[in-house]
């Protein structure tokens, strides 16, 4: 008791705890600081004890003074007084170690001291606070547990309506079938002939390189004709300065000249057809490619209308992984819900059990008093009988005597049956105290167990 693992509390603050935390009714107005100090009373500290059981572990204070023998005992009230003292101290001792009090004597029951009743109802009282603390936390949980027990439900109606959502979006109404029929069938023949529009363009673009390349090649044979023209026309004119020519030479040269001169004209007027054939293709070319340019912008609206369908599917299947995760959760919670329950449902089968068996042990404890009091009354009234006939024999001891030696020798033969009965008294009387203790140590491990599963 030096070292205490709990506050030891003065003796007002004891009674004020004790007055409105335990007791009830007159015990409470009764219950005073003078009970405990400055030497406690026994009678005071034993129903103190006594309402502290009962309101921890439902046991009764008239409980205490039963005796349940299992024998058939001539004098079972000489050992009522015994038995509640006893009682309680039994199960003062298997409590108070969860108290953190472990030298508790017979001698605080029958004889208590102040500094260590303090110690014992302070340790009780620490105790009590932390029982009062851990219900209010299991009171918590439960309202939590409630709590969530309703979000899942509101989750369970939440995936419903999604779920409808989800099969209205995905379903496609009759009347909007055979327009989404036509819509596929059409992108599918725009499809195609963008393929052949394509196919087409490339051609027209390789013919219209090779056009180029030949056009560029003739430009070039153009430019060196006329050079060669114009390095003619001076070499004539130098020539001419220099020579003086005459007729028939001048007219064969300017016949040779003028049908150069028409060759030139008609390559010019080939080329020149050439070019606006040319002209012509470009113009040709340059409407593909508007045309082209619209269907490329008809494709750019289908890829975007596609992307918002494949959003569209991404975010169904979105929506699809988180229905599939809360129905997981759904289903992990309705599995922990039917635990609980089967878990609530057993430990109320097992609650009912034990109150149809501990109402059947009451109904033959109380069958076996009744039993035992008719005995008792019986014993008295021939222990009144048995008075009456000593008292006629005392008078008559004169002329008795004779008698008196065998009514001796009876006497000395009914003690020694008496001593007999005494010892087996005495005997059963312990192994009632060994069977009332694997008794409580049983309960103990019942609540225990219902504590630990609750």
């Amino acid at each position: 008791m030096t070292e205490n693992t709990f506050p030891v509390y003065t003796a007002d603050a004891i009674v004020n705890f004790y007055r409105t935390e335990v007791l009830t009714g007159q015990e409470a107005k009764h219950f005073t600081k003078s009970d405990l100090t400055p030497v406690p009373k026994p009678e005071a500290v034993q129903t103190l004890y006594m309402r502290v059981l009962h309101l921890l572990y439902r046991f009764k204070p008239e409980c205490h003074s039963m005796v349940p023998l299992l024998e058939n005992i001539q004098y079972p009230a000489y050992n009522e007084g015994a038995t509640s003292i006893l009682s309680v101290y039994v199960r003062m001792r298997q409590f108070l170690p969860m108290c953190l009090v472990y030298d508790f004597s017979l001698n605080d029951l029958l004889a208590p001291k102040k500094q260590k009743t303090l110690i014992i109802l302070s340790g009780i009282l620490n105790f009590l606070h932390f029982r009062k603390q851990r219900m209010e936390m299991i009171q918590e949980k439960q309202a939590k547990f409630r709590a969530d027990m309703d979000r899942i439900q509101a989750y369970n109606k939440g995936n419903l309506a999604a779920e409808k959502k989800i099969e209205m979006l995905t379903t496609i109404p009759p009347e909007q079938q055979a327009e989404a029929d036509e819509l596929a069938a059409a992108l599918s023949e725009l499809q195609a002939t963008t393929v052949h529009e394509y196919q087409e363009v490339n051609m027209k673009n390789d013919s219209i390189a090779e056009w180029k390349t030949k056009i560029a090649e003739k430009t070039q044979k153009l430019a060196q004709v006329k050079l060669n023209v114009t390095n003619l026309k001076e070499d004539i004119t130098k020539l001419k300065s220099q020579i003086v020519e005459s007729p028939e030479e001048l007219k064969s040269q300017m016949e040779k000249m003028r049908d150069n001169v028409k060759n030139i004209k008609n390559s010019i007027e080939q080329t020149d057809e050439r070019g606006v054939e040319l002209q012509s293709m470009v113009q040709s070319v340059t409407q593909t490619e508007a045309e082209m340019q619209q269907m490329y912008n008809l494709l750019l609206d289908l890829e975007s209308s596609m992307n918002n369908t494949k959003q569209l599917q991404e975010e169904h299947q979105e929506l699809t992984v988180q229905y599939e995760k809360k129905q997981k959760e759904l289903k992990n919670l309705c599995s922990e819900e039917g635990q609980l329950k089967r878990a609530l449902g057993m430990k109320l089968d097992k609650e009912s059990k034990q109150n149809i068996r501990r109402q059947k042990k009451r109904e033959m404890k109380e069958q076996h008093a009744q039993d035992m009091l008719g005995q008792c009354n019986q014993i008295h009234h021939k222990r009144e009988e048995m008075a009456n006939k000593i008292q006629d024999i005392s008078n008559e001891t004169q002329q008795l005597k004779a008698k008196i030696q065998n009514l001796r020798d009876v006497c000395n033969k009914e003690t020694e049956k008496a001593q007999a009965l005494l010892d087996t008294l005495s005997t059963s009387m312990d192994e009632l105290h060994r069977r009332i203790e694997m008794n409580i140590v049983d309960l103990n491990h019942d609540v225990t167990k219902m504590s630990a599963n609750f």
